[in-house]
């Protein structure tokens, strides 16, 4: 990477807290820093600390001390990104983080774009182009899975695989290549039976591949769970208790939610995104009836749908409402929950128990949701229709958009390849879906990428990383 630049970011989090960390890096970082950060031990100095070690000090405008603080130092190439890295350690204030950066600024640093530091350490050969977009899923990770995922991509475990698949797609186009050196003797240096059955392996390890990508794009972003029924039912107020927050209005007026309303609720190391939805009924109201329409899209998006039902409120509705739920729910999920079970006498519910709905296929839960009676019942349900594999640290699964669009191009090239295999077709064509092939694995890792990719990956970061 050819970048005379020194950079300087707040690397913690927006907001005011104990300390804040400044990073700068670059070939000037140290000489920089060295200009406004005083230790208590005079003799010493930045430019003669020890790498990986810590200095109290403080930093200093003229002679103005701005605050006290604690310098970390990495040289090149021992550090994040592969240069002269020094972090700052200082007071949380938003005063002070400001006054430091602008002072760093005044002294020769350039103010970091999002992800540069991430970049930098890509471009300087730290990381390939996988490992460094696992560090914003790691940022981002809300869950034990996730977590888990992030983490064996960043050290690489992806990494490896798609290595491994390029090394043999490389010595397969060698020999094929080969045969075009010497075309006009004839010679086939390639067994194409051996060939095939490479070609089938491979192709069924990127098939693998891009298989788990709806498991880990669920285990990234959690199950879309969406909650419908009828007005009142409660919905909302179960959607509040899950979030253990207020965020949906309750109240006593049919056709308060007119929008869905998304968060996300970790249970038990799963991520789950619920959905609440407008209650369905038949009405004349225009902005009710679009709201309702945008509910029956939802139920289409998820993979789990809560029906909830009102036990003390049964009209002929219900089966209205049925009739726009459960044709939609045939390849999901469903959950029919009894809600308001505080209000109705335990012969009633064995009523309901017996008989409601008793030909829907579905798995059926009596609760309070105001009084959170049995709703650990429905986490215990929503963990069973999950129904996610178990996922080892070892595991290769793919979670990023750009990674299964690049293996799905893949895929389809040595499919191609295999059958040009197959029917006896010229080497030179073989070997053009062969080089496709690595060409897209290679744009997964960085060994093919160009600027606009790499600005579009960089610009989702946040600044400071």
């Amino acid at each position: 990477m050819n970048d005379s630049t020194t950079i300087c970011a707040i690397s913690t989090a927006p907001g005011v807290g104990g300390v804040a960390v400044i990073r700068v890096s670059g070939p000037e970082a140290i000489a920089i820093c060295d200009k406004i950060f005083q230790p208590y031990r005079e003799e010493k100095s930045i430019a003669t600390q020890h790498p990986y070690t810590l200095s109290y000090g403080n930093i200093l405008r003229g002679i103005e001390i701005l605050d006290e603080v604690l310098v970390a130092v990495f040289h090149h190439p021992h550090s994040f990104t592969g240069e002269d890295t020094v972090e700052i350690t200082c007071h949380g204030s938003l005063f002070i983080q400001q006054e430091i950066l602008k002072l760093l600024i005044e002294n020769g640093c350039q103010l970091a774009q999002p992800g540069e530091f991430t970049q930098r350490a890509f471009l300087n050969g730290k990381m390939d182009l996988s490992q460094a977009e696992a560090v914003a899923d790691l940022i981002t990770s809300s869950s034990a899975a996730s977590h888990r995922l992030a983490m064996n991509q960043m050290r690489g475990g992806f990494s490896k695989e798609l290595q491994n698949l390029r090394s043999q797609l490389l010595d397969f186009v060698s020999l094929l290549e080969l045969e075009l050196d010497f075309g006009e003797e004839d010679v086939e240096f390639a067994d194409r039976t051996k060939l095939i059955h490479l070609s089938e392996v491979i192709e069924g390890l990127i098939t693998k591949l891009v298989r788990s990508f709806s498991l880990g794009n669920v285990l990234k972003n959690g199950i879309p769970v969406v909650i419908v029924g009828e007005t009142n039912a409660g919905k909302s107020t179960l959607l509040n208790h899950l979030l253990n927050d207020d965020k949906a209005i309750v109240s006593d007026i049919h056709g308060t939610t007119r929008d869905a309303i998304e968060d996300i609720v970790n249970v038990k190391g799963i991520t789950f995104r619920f959905i609440d939805t407008a209650g369905i009924r038949d009405t004349g109201d225009e902005i009710e009836n679009l709201g309702i329409k945008k509910t029956l899209r939802k139920i289409e998006q998820a993979s789990i749908v809560v029906w909830m039902i009102d036990t003390t409120h049964f009209n002929k509705e219900i089966e209205y409402i049925a009739d726009q739920i459960v044709p939609r729910t045939k390849d999901k999920k469903l959950i029919i929950v009894f809600n308001k079970i505080d209000k109705i006498s335990p012969e009633e519910q064995l009523i309901l128990e017996a008989d409601f709905l008793s030909n829907i296929p579905a798995e059926r839960i009596y609760l309070s949701a105001k009084y959170k009676k049995n709703t650990d019942i429905l986490e215990k349900a929503l963990l069973k229709a999950a129904d996610l594999p178990n996922v080892n640290d070892n595991d290769v699964i793919v979670t990023n958009m750009r990674h299964y669009e690049a293996l799905s191009q893949a895929l389809q090239a040595i499919q191609r390849a295999g059958e040009g295999l197959r029917r006896g077709i010229s080497a030179d064509f073989v070997s053009q879906d062969i080089r496709e092939c690595m060409h897209y694995l290679g744009e997964i890792t960085g060994e093919i990428s160009t600027d606009e990719v790499l600005g579009n990956i960089f610009s989702k970061f946040c600044i400071g990383k």
